[in-house]
């Protein structure tokens, strides 16, 4: 069962998005672990697998040994097995499926849905494709009958729209006159004040506009650090125009920064949204305020579901919100008219977390037919 847990997290979440449902098996294998013991070793093995690509992340971003990835990876982990080897039920029946429906409800919103990645509740675009909120029911009813000893119909169900989905699947399309512009910046993109950088995006966005684009996405960190120089320099690079940028910043203050996503003309500036959930350790850092110091990413973990630009209700998602449950059904219960998802993604070389990013904001904008914006920096 464990090995078959951990093939199942790798699988399901080795970046393509028709692979999601697999992680359906994962309920059936927790519910008829043996023990709790046993069931706290598969829900271990399905998440390492499917997180496997945590700790290169860390050793890229921090630049130090694959000891720090492996201790933030397991740490990760821990709240995960925890939240479903207490849930665990060695009755057979419904308790058992309501108790996994609590562990899905917990590992989806905080506090334990901070580090909620790999949820199998993401594939519902991929089984459900337009069905919106009435297909995310029905996968959750799917989800609880794999704990049940109904289990094989359930598989044959998934098995059975998810070869139709393959031979259906169509990417989530942009939306006409929306553009979103990948880097290949690594880790320069936001860490300095580069004139040359900023002259380089702008001039891209500009033949964006040549080929008929209104509105112009760049990655997150794309405007650097946001200033009141770095505010000017974007409005003279744009005058003439009559483009709309939107693209990542880093708004910051005594207290910390946000996070920020930046809307940018040739007549303004404005601040459209603030991350709800920054990258836990390496962004938020909550416990430096607790000892009165400053200098993480704020998490506003409910604000700002939805933001209006270019005569649209957008859901942003950055980076790592993109991983996570809450942030983006959260911004659906506000009825958005485009999914936005952009991330600064130099640190996951070597591994497969943009690949997965890509994946789950695809299932979700196909769940709520909607289109999709892409924009990252690697």
């Amino acid at each position: 069962m464990v090995v078959a847990a951990a093939a199942v997290g790798a699988a399901a979440w080795c970046g393509h998005a028709l692979a999601l449902p697999l992680a359906f098996v994962f309920p059936t294998l927790w519910a008829f672990a043996p023990s709790r013991l046993i069931s706290a070793a598969v829900s271990a093995a399905y998440f390492l697998a499917a997180s496997r690509g945590l700790p290169q992340g860390v050793v890229n971003f921090y630049g130090t040994d694959l000891g720090v990835g492996i201790a933030l990876w397991i740490g990760a982990a821990a709240i995960f097995v925890l939240v479903h080897a207490v849930l665990w039920q060695s009755r057979p029946g419904w308790k058992r499926a309501l108790c996994f429906g609590l562990a899905v409800f917990l590992m989806s919103m905080p506090p334990f849905g901070i580090v909620g990645w790999a949820q199998p509740i993401t594939a519902a675009g991929i089984l459900f494709p337009g069905w919106g909120w009435w297909g995310l029911g029905a996968t959750a009813a799917i989800l609880l009958t794999m704990t049940t000893g109904k289990w094989p119909i359930a598989a044959m169900v998934v098995a059975s729209i998810s070869a139709w989905s393959a031979t259906h699947w169509i990417a989530p399309a942009q939306p006409d006159g929306w553009v979103g512009l990948d880097t290949k910046l690594g880790s320069a993109l936001g860490r300095a004040s580069d004139l040359a950088q900023s002259r380089a995006l702008l001039q891209r966005v500009r033949e964006a506009a040549a080929a008929g684009a209104r509105v112009v996405v760049l990655p997150e960190s794309a405007a650097g650090l946001w200033t009141p120089t770095t505010s000017g320099s974007w409005i003279d690079g744009l005058r003439g125009t009559d483009i709309t940028v939107i693209a990542g910043a880093a708004i910051v203050d005594r207290e910390g920064y946000d996070n920020a996503i930046m809307e940018i003309s040739a007549g303004r500036t404005r601040r459209l949204y603030g991350e709800r959930m920054p990258v836990p350790i390496s962004m938020w850092q909550p416990w430096l305020a607790w000892m009165g110091q400053g200098g993480g990413a704020r998490a506003s973990f409910f604000a700002n579901p939805v933001i209006e630009s270019a005569g649209r209700r957008v859901a942003p998602l950055i980076c790592y919100e993109q991983l996570l449950v809450w942030p983006v059904l959260q911004s659906m219960l506000h009825s958005p008219d485009v999914l936005v998802a952009i991330g600064n993604d130099w640190w996951t070389a070597g591994t497969n977390v943009l690949a997965i990013q890509k994946a789950s904001t695809q299932a979700w904008a196909r769940l709520f037919a909607l289109p999709l914006v892409l924009s990252f920096n690697t």
